[in-house]
């Protein structure tokens, strides 16, 4: 695009690319579907109240059927037994979709490190943002919305998309490990 373009057009023209305008849309007009298992479910429920309010961001509709819900908000901890039905929930969900896993619990199974419960949601479906705390407050939740929809109006499409996927995968594979294990046994 030539430099100083804008200028020269008439007044009250919008610039802008489709990327953009898509991203701001999909970015206002998220329905989510509150997959609610433990105390966290109680300060999602809150942050639909009038003290904090959603619809201000396009989410007052929250979706009844997982076909009609683009956000996944996992809420609390992650069971065995509902690993496979979190599953099929994300499953049915339309593209393009979003998880947040908010509370400890559901981000790394928090103090349950047992048999029964996921250790995060991650293992089950890909988690785009993780949400700390027990029970993280409203505002948290507000703010990794707003985190969200910012990623959300990031987004490239179509087959920029896969290049920028591409190389974000690539550049995760060539990071170094976290830790190292032991070489001796404890």
């Amino acid at each position: 695009m030539p430099v100083g373009l804008e200028e020269h057009l008439p007044a009250g023209f919008l610039l802008s690319t489709v990327e953009k305008v898509a991203g701001y849309a999909r970015s206002r007009s998220m329905w989510p579907a509150f997959f609610g298992l433990a105390c966290c479910a109680y300060e999602v429920i809150q942050t639909g109240g009038p003290r904090h309010d959603l619809a201000r961001f396009g989410m007052e509709k929250t979706g009844a059927t997982p076909r009609e819900a683009d956000l996944m908000i996992v809420a609390g901890r992650v069971s065995q037994k509902m690993a496979p039905v979190m599953r099929q929930i994300y499953d049915q969900m339309p593209e393009p979709k979003w998880v947040i896993a908010m509370g400890v619990c559901a981000s790394t199974g928090g103090m349950f490190n047992n048999y029964a419960i996921v250790q995060g949601a991650d293992h089950i479906v890909p988690v785009d943002i993780y949400l700390p705390g027990c029970p993280p407050r409203p505002e948290m939740l507000m703010d990794a919305i707003l985190k969200l929809h910012d990623k959300i109006r990031h987004t490239r499409l179509g087959a920029n998309r896969d290049r920028e996927i591409t190389e974000l995968e690539a550049a995760r594979l060539r990071q170094p490990p976290l830790h190292h294990p032991r070489s001796t046994p404890y």
